[in-house]
This record gives C-alpha cells, structure tokens and sequence, in this order.
C-alpha cells in the first residue's frame, strides 16, 4: 500500500514522540519503500513548492521532511551530486535536534551518515573527469558528528551520545581511506584519546570495535609499526562476525603479511577458507618453508602490481630474509648440523637459489653476518678463516622467539 507525504509527516512525529531511533532511522533512509511513493506524489518538488508543508512538524522536522523529499526525487532522477547536496542539508538540519537531546537517535544519524558518504561516492563517480570533492565535504561533515557526540555532557549515561563515537569515526576513517587523505585521521584520532571520559572501546557494539581496530591497524601498518598493527588487526579478526566473510579476508590481506614477519605462517585451513588470499600468499608461504629464494622472488614479480595495490609488497620484500633463514638452516641440517660450516657452502647454497647475476662470496659473507645480527641464527663469522662458527644449542632460535621480530 502507497504510503502519502502525510502519512510519512505522521510516521516521523510518531517516531521522534516515541522516541524510537530505528524507525526514525528507517523512515529517513531514501532507498525506504516510501521513498518511491512520495517521488510518484511529488513529480518536480521544490523548496518553494514545498513550503506548504513548513510549520506542519515542530522544528527542525517540517525542514527535514522537506529535504527528504527533494533528496528521494534527485536519486530517482540518477542526480548524485543534487541528491548529495539535498542530503547534506538534512544532515545539518538533524544535527540542530541531535545536539539537544540524548542518544535515542543515535540508529537515525548513523543510517543517514551511511547514506551521506554513499551518495558522495555515487557523486564522485558520477563527476568522471570533472573535480568532485564530495567524499571529502562527507568526511568534513561526518567529523562534525563526532564533535556532536564526544561533547555530550547531560545525557545519563545509558542514553549517552558518546554511545555513537566509534561507530562515527570509523565512518570518517573509511571515508579517509577512500579519498586517500589518510594524514587527516590524525587529528581525530588524538582527539579521542584526548577524551578520556567516554566510555572503554570493550564496552561499545562489537562491530564498532573491529570496524575502528582495523583502520586504526591500517593506519599503524601504513606507518610501518607493526607491531602496534599485529595487535590492532589481531584483536579486529578475531572479534569479526564468522559471516563476515569479505571482512575478514580484507583484515587477513594485511594480517598474513605481519604474521609472516613474525614468522608464523598461516595454516592451510586458514587459507582453504579465503581462496583469493591462498592464490595470492601461499607462492611466498611455500618458499620460505623450502628456503628457495628462486621461487620467492618470482612470486614478487608475478604479484607485483597486486601486492603494491594493497600497500604490502614492501612488508613481503622484507620477509625475503625468513627465506634466507630457511636455506641457511638447510645447508646447516645438510652438513649434519656441525658448529664450523665453510662460508663457501653458504655461497653455494645461494648461488643455486638465486635469479640473475651471481652471487659473490663477499656477499654471501654479509648475508650470513646479517642473519647472525638480527638474530636469526647464533654464531660469529671467522672472517680470517673464511668459516661460520655456530652455537652448539638453539643454532637457529625460533622465529617468533626473537626480541624484535618487526626489526627488519
């Protein structure tokens, strides 16, 4: 049954007199079954024309009814920057009621956020060629909706805007990353840490903690600290919705790099499980278990335009050393795992092993005083006697047992 402007006016009162956030939340999303029916009743709404309608809801509601209108009408019509626009006058004009009261809307200004960076991506793509900043005015905006929810001071705690903070700036972190303006997360970040009176991230919906860890994970990795990155995606992953599957497999695209680094390789029913990450890791994980530095290097170049895309093509040219490691603990084990091995059966080793020019024994040397100075095998060169000189026990110490496994 069509649903009338009218009746949607009265649907909206009965929703903010109730005070009931996910109605709210429905009724003002423009894809709403409504939403069709009232682009059928109002064939070239305008705000003039519409101003009949002013003064029919107690303020600001009569404005954001109208703007509902004149944002449904332009999506219909395939207008992506009108529709963007139109809405972000109706976020603005939600703001004005969200500031006065508790977090009872909080479900309605997460669904028409959702929707404002959604229209400004449409609006984006929608420009082509032409300049088109509206991702980055939706971003502006939505940081302006953690302003509004972190300032809450009336509210009883349960009913708390600040119940909306994380959910809000992983919003703004994703529409960061969208528009590559990833150095503009900083801000919003310290001031949230400079907000000590919200609540714990443990005590927020789960989906906001994963959604927040995994960018503030990404953000961590982008700037090679790893080991705040490890921490951040682990707890995002394991915390992840089971059905979540996409999710999941684009917080294991950054994960499995990490996990290589400290050298704990992924199961097979790991990856059995993401297809996409098996094809595209497990050339790499293979290697490093065969110690055949050959294979990895092909590996690098046949997935270099993949792995620079997702930004971890330098974190696997760093794990190469995890593959030198293994031929070296190979050419240990083969000469029966003695304590003095020959500099030169380690040059040999490498030159069978590797592509292009030959490697020099001088070079070799350096590799072995490299795997012994970063701790990945324990011992000392005899530079005099050309002869490797190796602990009696744990020769080759664990991987993940290293004090600094990230320092590569």
């Amino acid at each position: 049954m069509a649903v009338t402007f009218s009746e949607f006016l009265g649907m909206l009162a009965e929703a903010v007199q109730s005070e009931n956030g996910p109605n709210l939340a429905y009724l003002l999303r423009p894809t709403s079954p409504h939403g069709k029916d009232i682009v059928k009743e109002f064939r070239s709404p305008t705000r003039q024309s519409m101003s009949y309608y002013q003064d029919v809801l107690e303020g600001p509601w009569d404005e954001i009814a109208i703007q509902y209108v004149l944002v449904v009408h332009n999506v219909a019509k395939k207008k992506a920057a009108e529709a963007f626009k139109e809405h972000t006058q109706l976020v603005s004009l939600f703001f004005r009621f969200f500031t006065q009261n508790s977090g009872w809307s909080l479900p309605a200004l997460f669904a028409i956020l959702r929707d404002l960076r959604d229209l400004a991506f449409d609006a984006d793509l929608q420009a082509d060629n032409q300049r088109s900043d509206s991702m980055e005015e939706a971003a502006r905006i939505i940081s302006k909706a953690f302003s509004n929810c972190v300032t809450d001071r009336t509210s009883p705690p349960g009913e708390s805007r600040k119940w909306g903070v994380y959910y809000v700036v992983g919003l703004v972190l994703k529409t960061y990353f969208r528009v590559k303006r990833i150095s503009l997360a900083k801000p919003i970040l310290r001031a949230l840490e400079a907000n000590t009176d919200i609540p714990p991230l443990s005590a927020y919906p789960r989906s906001h903690q994963v959604t927040y860890r995994y960018y503030v994970g990404m953000l961590n990795f982008l700037n090679e600290d790893y080991a705040r990155s490890e921490q951040e995606l682990t707890l995002s992953f394991y915390n992840c919705h089971t059905g979540a599957h996409g999710n999941q497999e684009r917080i294991l695209t950054y994960l499995i790099p990490l996990r290589i680094l400290r050298g704990h390789l992924p199961t097979r029913d790991l990856l059995d499980r993401f297809l996409v990450l098996d094809e595209l890791y497990s050339p790499f994980i293979s290697a490093i278990r065969e110690g055949n530095i050959k294979a990895y290097d092909a590996a690098l170049d046949k997935w270099e335009r993949k792995l620079i895309e997702f930004n971890v093509y330098l974190t696997l040219e760093k794990a190469r050393e995890l593959c030198i490691r293994s031929l070296f603990r190979r050419v240990w084990v083969a000469s029966q795992k003695a304590t003095r091995i020959p500099i030169s059966m380690f040059h040999s080793s490498l030159a069978l092993t590797t592509v292009g020019d030959p490697v020099s024994e001088e070079e070799a040397e350096c590799l072995v005083a490299n795997m012994i100075y970063k701790g990945f095998m324990r011992g000392y060169i005899s530079h005099e006697k050309q002869m490797v000189v190796l602990a009696s026990t744990n020769t080759f110490p664990r991987l993940a047992d290293r004090p600094n496994p990230f320092a590569l």
